[in-house]
């Protein structure tokens, strides 16, 4: 008996206005699984994980994390997903280790929060930088915190828009890594990314996506 899906989509869509960005679609991934999403600028990549986090509701279709549905039962369905854009967004009066701390107290992680910490800040070559401001980084650097951000925190699914987009080698190396961790873990990811070789290295499956459609479901 196969395991019940992490993440499930029935009939996904989203339009704007008469322009169809997402044509409709079916999705599951299963406990574990890291799953490549792929395709050009434009695709439909970012609105596809938009409406699978509910960032922006989706035109039609439900959305399911762990049997939660996104709508009916939200609280339950977001303590189990977490979704990092390729552009991350902080707050502007909480430094690094501030964000790390609210976001692990928000979601009862708090336990063993200074050492977890610590260590991704050090891996990621952030520790130096903990009592700064994220809006005096680097891209590079915002990127790796709000990667941070979502590693800190328990969740059954983990999506990642363009997670090394621009990370150096070093970094998209240790990601990758973190990322095998939660699969031993049987925690799922799903990502969408342009570099073939990461997909070679961490995919279980990979999807294609062509002028809003979902190909290889």
């Amino acid at each position: 008996m196969e395991p019940n899906p992490v993440l499930k989509a029935c009939n996904l869509s989203r339009k704007f206005k008469k322009f169809e960005a997402l044509a409709p679609l079916n999705l599951a991934i299963a406990p574990g699984e890291i799953v490549v999403l792929q395709g050009h600028n434009g695709s439909g990549k970012t609105t596809l994980l938009n409406c699978l986090s509910y960032l922006i509701p989706p035109t039609t279709g439900t959305v399911e994390v762990c049997g939660f549905d996104m709508v009916e039962h939200e609280q339950e369905a977001r303590r189990r997903l977490v979704y990092v854009p390729d552009v991350p967004r902080f707050y502007l009066e909480l430094t690094a280790w501030e964000h790390l701390r609210f976001i692990a107290a928000a979601n009862n992680a708090l336990e063993g929060f200074e050492t977890r910490a610590e260590s991704l800040l050090r891996d990621f070559r952030l520790w130096q930088v903990r009592d700064q401001f994220p809006h005096r980084f680097s891209r590079g650097m915002r990127l790796k915190l709000g990667l941070l951000l979502g590693l800190i925190r328990p969740s059954s699914i983990l999506l990642l828009d363009e997670p090394t987009s621009a990370l150096d080698q070093e970094a998209s190396q240790l990601l990758g890594e973190k990322l095998l961790e939660r699969k031993q873990a049987g925690q799922a990811t799903l990502l969408s990314s342009h570099d073939p070789a990461l997909a070679d290295r961490l995919a279980d499956r990979t999807l294609l996506m062509v002028e809003g459609k979902l190909q290889g479901q």
